[in-house]
């Protein structure tokens, strides 16, 4: 236990200052290319949040977590909100809640999965990188380390192989458009959007109005 806690503690502080250049949802996805038998891709850039466009934050958090600067990792109203329309409508699609504090600790630190002890360590490493990292700090690690495609994964990788350009020079439409597909990038593309993700990316968009825009100095 104390080896855990002593890894586990000095890995985040770590990583409140070094990029994260490959994650275990990265490696799990070449191996089920290896295994399916296709063409190997994993594209990846790390950028700064400073050459990211300032737009983009502002999607995500519409999109995603709209108290992200006001909660500690855990947003219980969106919690109990989840809850209460998944008991009421069991037939739809569940509901999440999950904050992009708790969408980095699970992209960083652990394997896709619902069993309660993956659940436990997401919510553990929640707790510490919200105590050890920057708000701003967690949105960095969360633009470069997110799933956006089919072995896509951060803003910078996305930007280059669906819009030609850096992620710096997104427009405000296009964050909005990427942020669309998060909760199922590999269902979603921001490359060749439907008439469905067009209609949600407008409603980011009028979302985008109401949320504060990200300070990164």
């Amino acid at each position: 236990m104390v080896a855990f806690f002593a890894s586990t503690i000095l890995s985040v502080i770590a990583l409140r200052y070094v990029p994260v250049y490959f994650t275990p949802l990265m490696f799990l996805r070449c191996a089920q290319q290896v295994r399916e038998g296709r063409e190997l891709k994993l594209s990846h850039h790390w950028v700064a949040l400073s050459y990211i466009s300032p737009s983009m934050p502002v999607a995500v958090m519409a999109s995603e977590d709209q108290r992200f600067m006001q909660h500690h990792g855990f947003d219980f109203d969106a919690i109990q909100k989840a809850a209460k329309r998944n008991k009421e409508h069991p037939e739809k699609q569940k509901l999440g809640a999950s904050t992009i504090s708790q969408q980095t600790a699970k992209n960083v630190f652990l394997w896709p999965g619902r069993t309660w002890v993956r659940k436990g360590l997401e919510a553990y490493f929640t707790v510490l990188i919200e105590l050890l990292w920057s708000k701003k700090r967690i949105m960095e690690v969360y633009l470069n380390s997110i799933e956006m495609g089919e072995g896509i994964y951060g803003v910078e990788a996305v930007a280059q192989e669906h819009f030609g350009k850096p992620a710096q020079m997104l427009s405000r439409e296009e964050c909005a458009l990427i942020a669309v597909t998060l909760p199922n990038p590999r269902r979603f593309s921001s490359a060749n959007p439907s008439a469905y993700v067009k209609k949600r990316q407008q409603r980011i968009l009028r979302e985008m109005r109401h949320v504060k825009k990200f300070e990164v100095e």
